[in-house]
């Protein structure tokens, strides 16, 4: 990561993030465990096991959705 910043939108909100963040990078700054979320980068779903290799960039939009048990 850089020391510049990004902005990007996770669900809809504003957030800065350093540059050369990857979606791996995003998730733990944002304290998400990755097993529980279905990662969305600008309508495209990133697979779990490609998380530390796709960098995010400016205005790129995520969607993260989490999953929910019950009955």
């Amino acid at each position: 990561m850089s020391t510049e910043t990004i902005r990007i939108e996770v669900n809809g909100e504003s957030r800065e993030v350093g540059g050369g963040s990857s979606v791996a990078d995003l998730l733990e700054q944002l304290e998400v465990d990755g097993r529980t979320v279905v990662v969305e980068l600008n309508r495209q779903i990133v697979r779990r096991g490609e998380r530390d290799g796709v960098e995010l960039e400016a205005g790129d939009r995520v969607e993260l959705v989490r999953f929910v048990g019950g009955g």
